[in-house]
């Protein structure tokens, strides 16, 4: 049975983008696919408020299912969350604190990344076949990498659950998501009295135990911090509340995807899994993300049964299956 190993890395693009990211490499012990030529290389990209580590748990299930040939799987953090945030936490106090972009800024360095355009990650990724897959904002930063130039070319990408939806339902939604952030807890005696409250709250019973632990590992971070400097003892979150709240005011990240995403279906295939509880986005807008956005393009779309929008948190052998599903089968999925 394979295993995942993992190696860290710091990625710097400056002086072509002002902020640093941590990336990880996994691998699967037990078999090499580095010289299969039909193997792929997995890249990741994480929701507002998590981290590169909350893919482990779909990694690992991937790995066991056994029927997509990785070369190897690449996590990267968005500047301003998990260890990338610790790098640029003076950096993020100014300037960022307000607004945050999907596309301008984790899209960009994602580019950046991906095309060599920075120190750390010596790796020429133009020589493998890559696979694109994000979860919420992260599904809209890895969608428009190749808006910018030099192309980023990818053989498939894969939106989980992406936060596209036209303005109409953007209207009606509102921006619960950021008014829900400004009040949350963030700090806690310890990493462990922090695991404590969360397991006993019920937005968090539905998630996998494993990815929960990976949160409270990798999401939170010692005190004191740049963010609270008369903080003595305690953790609190990598991803600040003001920095999330900061990703939550990009409206414009996702208005250029919903217009972009009929274009990439153009250049390569693109799936949608979606979680198939409608908790955060209705279903008219999931459709209308098919059939409008799309213009019915998509390769496929699935639902992960058990799963509302934090799909990556509630089922990651569910999404595993759908992943594989999506970039093996030789037939047509449904839609819907």
């Amino acid at each position: 049975m394979s295993s995942l190993s993992a190696d860290t890395f710091t990625f710097d693009p400056r002086p072509n983008y002002p902020l640093r990211t941590v990336a990880k490499r996994y691998r699967f012990t037990g078999f090499d696919a580095s010289q299969d030529p039909n193997a792929v290389t997995l890249i990741f990209a994480h929701a507002t408020g998590y981290h590169k580590e909350c893919w482990e748990p779909t990694l690992q299930h991937l790995a066991h299912n056994g029927r997509l040939k990785i070369r190897e799987a690449w996590s990267i953090d968005c500047p301003n969350h998990g260890d990338a945030a610790i790098l640029n936490e003076k950096e993020l106090l100014w300037g960022y604190d307000q607004y945050f972009g999907w596309v301008s800024d984790y899209g960009f360095i994602l580019h950046c990344f991906l095309t060599g355009y920075g120190t750390g990650v010596d790796v020429d990724f133009s020589k493998h076949r890559l696979v694109g897959i994000g979860h919420s904002m992260g599904a809209i930063s890895i969608l428009t990498t190749p808006t910018f130039q030099p192309k980023v070319k990818y053989q498939a990408l894969i939106l989980v659950d992406p936060m596209l939806m036209a303005a109409p339902f953007e209207h009606d939604m509102g921006n619960f998501l950021s008014k829900g952030a400004q009040v949350r807890r963030d700090i806690w005696p310890s990493k462990a009295h922090a695991h404590q409250a969360f397991a006993s709250r019920p937005a968090f019973k539905s998630w996998d135990p494993e990815v929960l632990r990976l949160y409270v590992e990798y999401g939170l971070r010692p005190l004191p911090t740049a963010q609270y400097p008369d903080k003595i003892e305690g953790v609190t979150l990598t991803c600040t509340k003001k920095q999330e709240v900061a990703c939550y005011e990009d409206f414009n990240g996702r208005k250029i995807a919903y217009r972009y995403l009929k274009h990439a279906c153009l250049v390569q295939p693109v799936h949608i899994i979606y979680g198939a509880i409608n908790d955060y986005l209705k279903k008219e807008v999931h459709q209308d993300v098919i059939d409008v956005a799309a213009d019915g393009r998509l390769a496929s779309v699935q639902r992960v049964a058990g799963a509302g929008h934090l799909v990556v948190q509630m089922a990651p052998k569910g999404l595993a299956d759908a992943i594989a599903l999506a970039l093996t089968r030789k037939e047509p999925l449904s839609k819907l």
